[in-house]
């Protein structure tokens, strides 16, 4: 593991893996230091996915108000390179106040939109959010890393940073990971350092309140007034200094009368001498059910008898992928030009609707381009789309348009979707998430059965079993969308189970409330 001390160095050490790592990504998990378990298991999320992972530690001067606890944070350097070293990050980069450039004199700042900086803890502490957005922009700039991990405790700072990052163009994907918490539910953070056991005590009432709050949410209350009532009563006889407990929208960070899709409820309280904050995200919606898995092991079948046995729409990624590539043939471009694909995707909308009562599980595709919208779901299934669809799905600006297609055809719910990381990546935030696999060798015989049935030359189950083995891996350890189990999931191996049998199981973790 290296320490990087300068931005002349992370880019040299970037720079230097980048012309020999193929394509794989560079993951950066930017920190404060007085590392826990929380910040480790973001460097858990990317370790897998990235082919180099770097920790930034900065006590970022910028984002302390006057009066706030700047000299007196944790400052823990020794102890944090050891979990990064324990955890097998790459490089830690640790700069000075100077080779940030916000030491002394005027400093270039990045000022976030105020209606989402000034509100929730904008209000308290005025300036925060612009000396965040400047320091991660500086940060994003010197490492220019494919993907940037941060926690979801930090609610108003992950909607800022995705606003930042769509109004500045910086071309990175952000990944919020779940909250970390302690087993009876106080959430990490550097500043419980600060805390007695009494006041760990007390501090648990963050939590309890808005697991009182969740709780009546599930039972059917989609008021906000109501909501932030029963939290506020558990903190009713507790030790607390309130600072805010509201419900607004996650994105946007506008207040919200009541949850009609998604709301984020957020808290800020001191506890004797700590401010704390935590969340929770409150879910109106149909459930999703995502299913990944490694090839072979039936994803496709299995997903297409879940959506039609459940009247849910199957959102058919592989259909998505075939609409683009019918137009850029229809548009005559090649479907190896990255640059024209790039330009097509972006302008590209595509629509998907779940089949009629009787019908197959096959969705009714649509795809919008420049004004006039073209019924693609038989042109999609043509060879000349079958001989193309891999060289447009190889194109990173391809990818990346449809996840944000289908995340926003997610927001509704009820639908399922297959493939190798729509639980860790596409919909994270899924109700169901099932990780469908079965033995390299039972995988071998489903193959070596499913050729002899099409009359094709099938090697022995030895081949292909070796064949499936080294598929695994190259999925596994690939730069976009990687194979990869959430941590959340439920692993069903399928050996020597039916199609019927496989698709019960998954049916039986279907929210009850929804059939």
């Amino acid at each position: 593991m290296e320490v990087l001390r300068s931005a002349a160095a992370v880019r040299c050490f970037v720079e230097q893996f980048r012309q020999n790592s193929g394509d794989r990504a560079v993951g950066l998990v930017p920190t404060m230091g007085a590392l826990h378990q929380g910040h480790r298991s973001l460097i858990e999320r990317s370790r897998p996915q990235d082919g180099l992972v770097i920790v930034s530690i900065f006590v970022n001067p910028l984002q302390f108000t006057p009066g706030e606890d700047l000299d007196r944070y944790p400052r823990t350097l020794d102890a944090d390179l050891a979990l990064c070293e324990a955890a097998g990050v790459d490089g830690v980069f640790v700069p000075t106040v100077e080779s940030l450039g916000v030491g002394e004199g005027e400093v270039t700042q990045v000022v976030p939109p105020s209606p989402m900086a000034s509100v929730l803890c904008g209000a308290s502490r005025p300036g925060h959010f612009t000396g965040v957005a400047t320091i991660v922009t500086k940060l994003l700039n010197i490492v220019q890393p494919d993907r940037a991990y941060f926690g979801q405790k930090d609610a108003q700072q992950v909607a800022i940073l995705k606003t930042l990052a769509a109004h500045l163009n910086i071309p990175v994907e952000l990944v919020i990971c779940p909250i970390v918490r302690e087993e009876n539910g106080l959430a990490l953070s550097s500043r419980n350092q600060y805390l007695s056991d009494s006041e760990r005590h007390t501090a648990l009432a963050l939590f309890k309140a808005l697991r009182a709050a969740q709780e009546r949410f599930a039972a059917g209350d989609r008021d906000s007034t109501a909501l932030i009532t029963v939290a506020k009563t558990m903190l009713a006889e507790e030790d607390i200094a309130l600072d805010y407990l509201e419900l607004v929208h996650p994105d946007t960070l506008k207040p919200l009368d009541s949850v009609d899709s998604v709301g984020l409820l957020a808290i800020a309280a001191t506890v004797g001498p700590a401010r704390l904050i935590d969340n929770v995200i409150l879910r109106n919606r149909q459930p999703i059910i995502a299913i990944d898995g490694p090839a072979g092991a039936g994803k496709s079948t299995v997903t297409r008898q879940v959506a039609r046995e459940l009247g849910l729409i199957f959102l058919d990624t592989g259909a998505m992928y075939r609409s683009v590539t019918w137009l850029a043939l229809h548009e005559g471009k090649n479907p190896s030009d990255r640059l024209a694909l790039a330009d097509l995707v972006s302008q590209a909308q595509i629509q998907l609707s779940a089949p009629g009562a009787g019908e197959t599980a096959e969705a009714k595709v649509n795809i919008t381009y420049q004004g006039q919208t073209h019924d693609v779901t038989q042109a999609i299934r043509t060879a000349a789309v079958t001989a193309s669809v891999s060289a447009v799905a190889a194109h990173q600006e391809v990818r990346r348009s449809l996840v944000t297609q289908q995340q926003a055809m997610g927001l509704k719910g009820g639908l399922v979707a297959e493939g190798r990381d729509i639980g860790t990546h596409v919909f994270p935030d899924a109700e169901v998430k099932i990780f469908l696999t079965a033995t390299p060798a039972e995988r071998a015989r489903r193959r070596q059965a499913d050729l002899k049935a099409r009359n094709q030359p099938s090697p022995d189950l030895g081949t292909l079993e070796a064949e499936i083995q080294t598929r695994d891996s190259l999925d596994s350890s690939r730069a976009i969308a990687p194979l990869r189990k959430a941590d959340d999931a439920w692993e069903l191996v399928t050996d020597g189970m039916t199609i019927d049998q496989v698709v019960a199981a998954i049916k039986s973790r279907y929210p009850e409330s929804t059939n």
